[in-house]
């Protein structure tokens, strides 16, 4: 609903400048998608080709059971992100990348919070920020996701016919 007070020509402005966010929406997600994706592919093939590495940074950082968790994570960032890349089963692959995100912050970047204005400095804070929005608004029209349930659909709607 407009406002009373709004002008016409400032509401009918307000509703061509919501439609065309409205239209840049799948670009959007699809550009969110791709950004934190090839993040999570790029650390995650690091870490897989290093695993002691990550192992003993995670024994710094007192996570238990060091060795196992340093190949979940490696593995979950490179395939999670290469999931998030192609729009595929997306609101799953966020599960793993969000948790992962939470332990980083609340291990190796906790120290470096001291208050709301600190958190814009912490990386994993802003990816943590584009995961849930992708968990929570999905991958958009732009991805394999919405290709093979439009394919279902269609499909279902075939066999309704029949």
């Amino acid at each position: 609903m407009d406002p009373a007070w709004l002008p016409a020509p400032l509401v009918a402005l307000r509703h061509r400048a919501l439609g065309l966010v409205a239209k840049g929406q799948p670009l959007a997600l699809l550009i969110g998608r791709l950004a934190v994706g090839v993040l999570f592919v790029g650390t995650g093939w690091g870490k897989v080709h290093d695993i002691p590495k990550v192992v003993g940074f995670f024994i710094e950082l007192k996570i238990p059971l060091p060795g196992l968790n340093a190949v979940v994570v490696s593995w979950s960032e490179l395939l999670c992100g290469t999931a998030l890349i192609l729009g595929l089963c997306t609101r799953l692959a966020t599960i793993p990348l969000i948790v992962s995100m939470i332990v980083a912050i609340l291990t190796a970047r906790l120290g470096d919070i001291h208050g709301l204005g600190s958190l814009a400095q912490v990386d994993e804070v802003t990816y943590l920020a584009l995961l849930l929005v992708i968990a929570f608004v999905g991958p958009g029209k732009i991805s394999l996701d919405a290709w093979l349930f439009r394919a279902r659909a269609r499909q279902a709607s075939k066999g309704a016919l029949s």
